[in-house]
């Protein structure tokens, strides 16, 4: 590999299998983002309901509990076939909500049942994405693949939120719809396109005489019990539980009613919201697609802490300018922790167990949609500004909390997490 591709930025499109799963994951995020940008406005719409619409947020991440498992499934059939048959599934629920919305027959029930099922399969798809990297990457290319790799959802949110909004008003649900299940279509094509990564472990078959219950359940707590033991994962899976509980809800699953009932604006306005944050994140993907010798753990630190530090900010402001500012700047210190949060998962753990791993990095989610919940029962009892700063004042303490419980693994520059 000469000394040109290896400073390049651009280096891990160089492998034939990241030009297929890239545009693949592109395509696939764009489509979750249109979605669930249609449906929240949807639910809003149709039932005037906060609580409802927290209800939906919801059920997209009913599955993390459960991600562990599909991670050991794609540690055993391999994670491009996984990949493969869950785009494969939401292409068919796709298609069911166009159907339904073309014939006049879509109503809020309909809508939860089928994201309900949809949110089994979703939440494993982002770890699912980060162990097929694992597997198709060269280790000097890691930060770079996974950095530009975040360029898809972030890309996404940009598209999903100025397009969904603005298809919905024009053309309606229903032709949408017909749009996203393009989408998943091609993105499922792409992924059968890549050529399965060699097997870089032993294999993880047991004994002929070994129940398959029995091997099943010991290669999901192999997985457990490995990704809380390795040097910093256990920080790493911390921060990420604590941001979902306590930072994601208010840019997710909150927007829509921000933007109905603290800016009275319309989908538009909603599709500018969501964008800043999105915008953000972008900048920060490609900010750290760029950089060189970072020290992960700190930067982990860092960014989560001004993650917090601009949600303070954010929930008290009353114009668009100024959230959205506030947004873009959210979003990149986002990028940034959550980029560094991956990669030291990635980095420690063991080949043959990447996937259940991040299954146990997406069952973590599961604090999201705990903390819409709570939010939206909170937003009715004590108003929008005293609940976010409730849920930021309360995630800057505790990651100042795990900064400290966990110093050894995260700060000093020979620690493996901090490895340039």
């Amino acid at each position: 590999m000469s000394g040109a591709r290896r400073a390049s930025a651009l280096a891990p499109f160089y492998i034939r299998n990241y030009r297929f799963q890239w545009p693949s994951d592109l395509l696939t995020s764009w489509a979750f983002e249109v979605e669930t940008l249609v449906l929240g406005w949807y639910i809003m719409v149709e039932t005037g309901s906060v609580l409802l619409l927290t209800v939906l947020a919801s059920l997209q991440y009913v599955g993390t509990l459960i991600a562990p498992v599909f991670g050991m499934l794609g540690d055993r059939i391999g994670h491009r076939d996984l990949l493969v048959m869950m785009r494969v599934t939401y292409t068919a629920l796709s298609a069911t909500i166009m159907t339904l919305a073309l014939t006049g027959h879509l109503a809020p029930l309909n809508v939860m049942i089928i994201v309900a099922i949809m949110g089994i399969i979703r939440p494993s798809d982002l770890g699912m994405r980060s162990a097929l990297l694992a597997d198709i990457m060269p280790a000097d290319y890691l930060i770079g693949a996974i950095s530009l790799s975040r360029t898809t959802q972030d890309s996404a949110r940009i598209a999903g939120a100025l397009t969904g909004a603005g298809l919905f008003a024009a053309f309606g649900i229903g032709l949408v719809y017909v749009a996203i299940t393009c989408l998943y279509v091609t993105a499922a094509v792409l992924m059968f396109c890549l050529t399965r990564p060699a097997k870089s472990h032993v294999s993880v078959d047991r004994l002929p005489g070994d129940a398959l219950g029995t091997a099943l359940l010991r290669d999901l707590k192999e997985g457990i019990v490995h990704a809380w033991s390795g040097p910093g994962m256990r920080a790493a899976l911390c921060v990420a539980f604590l941001v979902n509980l306590t930072a994601f809800p208010l840019t997710n699953g909150l927007l829509p009613y921000v933007a109905r009932d603290i800016f009275h604006t319309d989908q538009t306005g909603l599709g500018y919201l969501s964008a800043s944050f999105a915008a953000g994140s972008l900048i920060g993907s490609i900010t750290l697609s760029l950089a060189g010798g970072i020290r992960i753990a700190r930067l982990l630190i860092g960014a989560t802490l001004a993650w917090y530090a601009m949600l303070l900010v954010f929930v008290e402001l009353r114009t668009m300018p100024t959230a959205m500012a506030c947004l873009v700047l959210a979003g990149i210190a986002q990028s940034m922790s959550m980029i560094a949060a991956a990669v030291i998962l990635m980095r420690t753990a063991s080949a043959h167990l990447r996937g259940r791993v991040m299954g146990v990095r997406m069952m973590v989610i599961y604090g999201l949609p705990i903390g819409l919940l709570a939010a939206g029962s909170l937003i009715d009892a004590i108003g929008f500004s005293l609940t976010g700063t409730l849920y930021a004042a309360a995630g800057f303490i505790a990651m100042m909390a795990i900064a400290i419980r966990w110093r050894a693994d995260l700060w000093p520059t020979h620690a493996p997490a901090n490895v340039r």
